[in-house]
Formats: C-alpha cells, structure tokens, sequence
C-alpha cells in the first residue's frame, strides 16, 4: 500500500462501517479505520460515531494492548472499574494494558464522536466480566471464547 495521506473532505465523506459488537447488542457504532487505509498494521486508528443510548463496546479489558479515545463531539459516560466519568470534547481517555474493564456510552442527544487508537499485537487476551468470558486471540488461528471458571492451571505453572 502506497497511500499515506487521507484528506478531510474524504474523511467526512466516507461512509464508515456499521459495527455491533458480538456479546452486546446495544454496543452499535459506525467506524473510519484511517489505519487501514493507509496500510498501519501496529495500530489501529478509528473515528468511531455512537448514535444517541448506544454503547461503544462491552465492557471488557486488554491483558496486553493499549488503547485510547478521543472525544471529538458529543457527551458520553465511561465506565471504568465501578468508577463512572462523564466526558466530552477534547477530553482523553487512556486504558492501559492489564488495567480496569471499561466501556463507554453515548448519554447526550448527539451522535458521539471520537478517535479511537489502539495496538495491533499478533497475540491478545481479553476478559468480558459482565458474561464471564475471557477472549484468547492469536493472529492466524480463530479466535477462542472461554468460561472463565472452565480455565484450568496446572500446578507448577506460572500466573
């Protein structure tokens, strides 16, 4: 892939795609994948749009990717933890690796609107705690979807 600039009236033209995330049915977005587009493989750069009473994600958290959000417009509330923030445009919200689950909501009367930037490991594992799911992902085999109390540690083994 040659291209490496994406202009702004291209950017707002785009279309974007639908997503509905597989374990949430109120978790609808429309994503611009930029990354993509101009051939990023170590990250991943989105503008994501969440329509009003809509979530971005389930609530769930990276054991090894970072990622982070940008609001550009509207209102929106992130959970993070137990822990509620209200947030906004210009505000920054970083999750780190290993950190606390987290998920966000559109709570205003306008579509929410934000740059979502997160690593693009070949390996990841992820936990969903609202559905007790752990998520193993490991670049050229499919994903794996477990029971987190079905997960077995042999003795002897590291943690």
């Amino acid at each position: 892939m040659d291209r490496y600039v994406i202009k702004k009236a291209e950017i707002e033209a785009m279309e974007g795609t639908a997503k509905q995330h597989f374990m949430n049915e109120n978790a609808q977005r429309t994503n611009k994948s930029l990354g993509d587009l101009t051939g990023l493989t170590g990250i991943g750069f989105h503008i994501v749009e969440v329509p009003p009473g809509r979530e971005s994600t389930e609530y769930h958290v990276h054991y090894y990717e970072d990622e982070c959000v940008y609001i550009l417009a509207g209102r929106g509330r992130v959970t993070i933890g137990e822990e509620m923030f209200e947030v906004e445009e210009g505000d920054f919200i970083g999750y780190r690796a290993g950190g606390l689950p987290h998920t966000m909501e559109n709570v205003g009367e306008e579509t929410l609107k934000c740059i979502v930037t997160g690593q693009r490991l070949p390996h990841d594992v992820g936990d969903y705690p609202r559905h007790n799911k752990r998520l193993f992902r490991q670049e050229g085999l499919p994903w794996q979807l477990v029971d987190i109390d079905g997960i077995q540690h042999p003795k002897g083994g590291k943690k």
